[in-house]
Order: structure tokens, then sequence, then C-alpha cells
């Protein structure tokens, strides 16, 4: 069996006469019938059985769009909030899931107060957006748990370490622990916290898990670590040991008319900014997928980046998204 998954940030999924953060911001009737219009499009050419949605405001409308396309069940775990002046205006926006598989439960991920000591983080704390877990019944197989989330993002452009490939563990975390102990990137260390409590979560399901997010942090970053990596929450482990892996480097690229000279494949960007290109959505799937370990109950067998509209404009448009899609397909043993 074969399954499609996809990560989708919508930009401002905000259906007329209702606005985003102030009054002014907002589409009328022919703006919105041409940014549904593409979404269902994009939606059509991403293939998928299950979909995480991310910036999503109006629910109703979103759920409306999908049925149309085949997508019997959706779920929210949460509400966008209003203005308190004016029902009409949304202040805060929430992640959504569909699938075309029956979803047999949804659960709010608990915060993990352990890593909120951990990374210096008093007084109050919530997710900036609260993810989404559900358990989705695939036809003979074990069931699936799907996470959807959207972390915290650096909106006071904060200073925040940029790393490779080739940065361990232990260089990032030595690199990080001074603006954690004396606040220097808030939304860093709000993000680790996220990051952390998902990863908690994940660590106790007994079935096999995807994430679906956009993780508002870049490729090589901590935040990743968090979400992923054992020994990240665990010093005592002496080498990396990985609950989740990013789904781009677990499948066989096909390469047409390489290059003799070509050392590898350089990674499309999801979003851009200031005309620089970053991978900040992605596709995490259990290591159970890793196709190289004994007990593997699957395969990652494609995974595509849907950017059409950004090659187009980098900054893309609010008739249609600042994001590319990302799209993965698994294959069942």
């Amino acid at each position: 069996m074969k399954i499609r998954i996809g990560t989708f940030n919508l930009f401002q999924f905000v259906e007329p006469p209702y606005s985003w953060y102030t009054k002014k911001e907002k589409f009328n009737i022919e703006q919105w019938e041409e940014k549904t219009t593409w979404i269902k499009n994009q939606i059509t050419e991403m293939n998928c059985h299950i979909i995480g949605f991310q910036e999503v405001f109006s629910k109703k409308a979103l759920k409306t769009l999908l049925s149309e396309l085949g997508f019997k069940y959706f779920k929210t775990i949460d509400s966008p909030k209003s203005d308190k002046k004016n029902d009409k205006v949304y202040t805060s926006t929430i992640v959504a899931l569909a699938s075309k598989y029956p979803i047999k439960n949804l659960k709010r991920i608990e915060i993990d107060f352990t890593a909120l000591k951990k990374h210096h983080l008093d007084g109050f704390f919530k997710f900036a957006r609260a993810p989404i877990k559900a358990t989705i019944a695939l036809p003979n197989q074990k069931d699936l748990d799907v996470y959807v989330c959207h972390l915290k993002s650096n909106r006071d452009n904060e200073f925040e370490y940029v790393f490779t490939k080739d940065t361990t563990l232990k260089e990032k975390k030595e690199k990080i622990k001074k603006a954690l102990e004396e606040n220097y990137s808030q939304s860093l260390k709000q993000r680790l916290c996220e990051a952390s409590s998902i990863f908690n979560d994940i660590k106790r399901t007994q079935n096999p898990a995807v994430l679906l997010t956009d993780l508002n942090d870049k490729e090589f970053s901590v935040t990743i670590q968090a979400l992923t990596n054992k020994k990240y929450h665990d010093e005592t482990l002496k080498k990396d040991e990985y609950l989740l892996l990013d789904a781009y480097y677990f499948y066989k690229k096909k390469i047409y008319n390489p290059h003799p000279e070509q050392k590898e494949i350089k990674r499309t960007p999801t979003s851009y900014f200031a005309g620089k290109g970053n991978i900040l959505d992605y596709i995490f799937v259990s290591n159970m997928f890793d196709k190289n370990k004994q007990n593997h109950i699957g395969q990652i067998t494609s995974y595509e980046v849907f950017d059409k509209h950004l090659q187009q404009n980098q900054n893309g448009s609010l008739l249609n998204s600042d994001h590319a899609q990302v799209v993965c397909e698994l294959e069942f043993n």
C-alpha cells in the first residue's frame, strides 16, 4: 500500500468579509475565488491522501473546499481568535488536518514542563498555535499517528544561529546556551519548548508517526534536533539516535542528465526572505520507515516540492501562497 502525505501553508486563508489582523486586510469576492481556485488546483496536483494545513482562519470554508476534493475527514483542534472590538477581524491562526481515510482519534499535545526548565523559560507558556495529533485508520495497515504543527515564528528578527550539516549537536547546544540563559532569543526558546513537547508525545506513541509542519526554522537548525533526536533530550546517550527522519534524506533521488562534476542535488527552498531561499516546510516520519533498519515497516518512495508559483514570484502572493507545498509518498511493506 502507498499513501501520499503533504503539508500546505495556505497564507492567510480568510473568507470574506472577514479580515486578518487589521480591518483592511481582507479579500474581495473575486480575489477569494481566485485564491480558492488556485488552492484546489494545487491540492489536486499534490494528489495526497492526507494533508496538514497551516495559516487557517476560516475553517468551515476550508472543510467545504476539501470535501469537494474527496477529503471526507477534516479536523481542527482549536479556533482562531477574533479581535475583542470587532469579531470580523481574526487575530490568530490555527492548523488543520484533512484525510481521505477515517480519523479515529484527535488529541491535544501536552506541554513538556521539563523542557520549560531546560530552556530557561519562566512564567506562562502555551503553543503559539496548538498542534494536532490525530490517529488515522489505514486499510489493512497499522494505525498512523499524524501530527500537524506550525511552530513559533521569528517575527522580531532576533539573532539566531545558522548551522550547517557538519555542525554537531554538541556544537549547536554550546552555541545556543548563552542565548537561552540570557534571553537573547525568546522565539527560539519558545520553538524549542514546542518542539520538545511534540517529541515527548511522539516518543510515547505505539503507532508509526508522521509530522507535517511549517517549522519556522531552517535546515540543520537546533529545533530539528529537539523534534527528532533522542540525544538532544538525553545526554547520557553516546551518539545521535533519531526518533523521526527528515523524509527528504530517505528517498532515492532521481538525477536526469547528471553533470559529471555534480556532487549533490541542491534542496529546493520552500520559502524566500530578502531574496534568500530557506527550507521551512518539512515532513518528518518515524524511523520505522528507514528501509535500512531491520524491522522497518515501509519506505519513502518519493519526495516532491510544489513551487512553480515561487519560481514566478519568490515572495508568493496572497492569491496563492508564500510557501511551497511538500509531499512525500510512503510505501508500506
